[in-house]
């Protein structure tokens, strides 16, 4: 994947408080309005005259843009490769990242970069934008400064958000415990499992206690995706040949399956028989609630307790897009056996145990 570098000096002639490294993948924040009104890629070479107030931040700042910027629904694993190994490769000389990414996605984008790069020791901050920085309106202006700020901030020489993140409209959140909940309004991300790490307002707040610890080991870099998972989300009135058919998928090693509430499914003997048949078959069932909050307690009722009986297996209190990703490095990196001995284990905060 091709990009080209571009470095902003905003401190000039003072030395740099912090070197950030913004990645711009595509998406709504980077976009601008050209002469007969087409949305076309900002060129970050002319920022400083978009954000003038980039300059209070004092910071080296370089951008690396993709070449070909990316509708995120056009998102796929390989993108996910690029991103990680441009952090994995400047992790040493960078103080922290931002990475410019358009909504749909960045939750699963964000969700992946926090499973692939164990380790890491600099703030890597995704946001982005509901309305192009060029429109008077635009929340791309205050994501993209504050996001700077966070990726930049420091207490006592040491990243304060040593982990992947997301910023948006004020709030700070853990990548892989986001969901993308809005379209229209500004306030497109919510953590519901996951209290928030950051709030900004006048000040920004920084909830300490809830930030991961910075790692002691390396940073290293895991990127071999396995794509062969499904998603199934229940609804009443689900068809036998339905669940057979996602079930029959050529290839299918994992599927993430959604329930009601607290991980509950029918009860029809057919159902069953067929989860049952593809767990023998080694396929790994992974049982997410379709609820945006709460977890999966196998076992609280009847209806869940049938699953748990034939080796589905618990997503405590996953989002679906960590849920994916996770299955997807797991396969990647082990098979079916792997990923079942892992994906019940926190290994970025994505989940609760216990």
């Amino acid at each position: 994947m091709n990009y080209n570098k571009v470095n902003i000096n905003t401190a000039l002639p003072a030395n740099p408080k912090a070197r950030v490294m913004i990645v711009y993948t595509g998406g709504t924040l980077g976009m601008t309005h050209d002469a007969s009104g087409v949305l076309v890629p900002f060129d970050f070479n002319h920022i400083l005259s978009h954000l003038p107030t980039l300059r209070n931040l004092l910071l080296d700042i370089t951008v690396i843009a993709f070449d070909h910027p990316i509708d995120s629904s056009n998102i796929e694993p390989a993108h996910w490769q690029a991103i990680g190994k441009i952090v994995f490769e400047n992790h040493n000389e960078m103080d922290g990242f931002v990475v410019l990414h358009g909504t749909d996605t960045m939750a699963y984008t964000a969700s992946a970069l926090s499973f692939m790069l164990p380790g890491l020791a600099k703030p890597v901050i995704f946001t982005g934008a509901q309305l192009p920085i060029s429109d008077p309106r635009s929340d791309a202006r205050e994501n993209l400064i504050t996001a700077l700020e966070i990726a930049s901030a420091r207490h006592e020489g040491k990243p304060i958000v040593p982990e992947v993140c997301i910023y948006f409209d004020y709030e700070l959140i853990r990548g892989c415990r986001a969901r993308k909940v809005e379209s229209m309004y500004f306030d497109a991300f919510h953590s519901e499992n996951y209290p928030p790490l950051a709030k900004a307002g006048v000040k920004i707040d920084y909830a300490t206690e809830a930030i991961r610890a910075r790692p002691t080991g390396k940073l290293s870099m895991r990127s071999r995706f396995d794509t062969h998972v499904a998603l199934m989300k229940l609804f009443p009135g689900i068809s036998e040949p339905f669940v057979r058919a996602v079930l029959a998928t050529p290839g299918l090693k994992a599927l993430v399956l959604e329930t009601y509430g607290a991980g509950n499914a029918p009860s029809a003997p057919w159902f069953l028989a067929l989860l049952k048949d593809a767990v023998a078959g080694n396929i790994l069932i992974l049982n997410i609630s379709q609820c945006p909050g709460g977890m999966v307690t196998q076992g609280k009722y009847a209806t869940s307790k049938a699953l748990e009986e034939i080796g589905v297996a618990s997503g405590a209190d996953m989002t679906t897009e960590a849920a994916i990703t996770k299955l997807m490095l797991l396969l990647g990196e082990g098979g079916t056996g792997h990923a079942r001995q892992w994906i019940g284990k926190a290994l970025c905060g994505e989940l609760t145990e216990g």
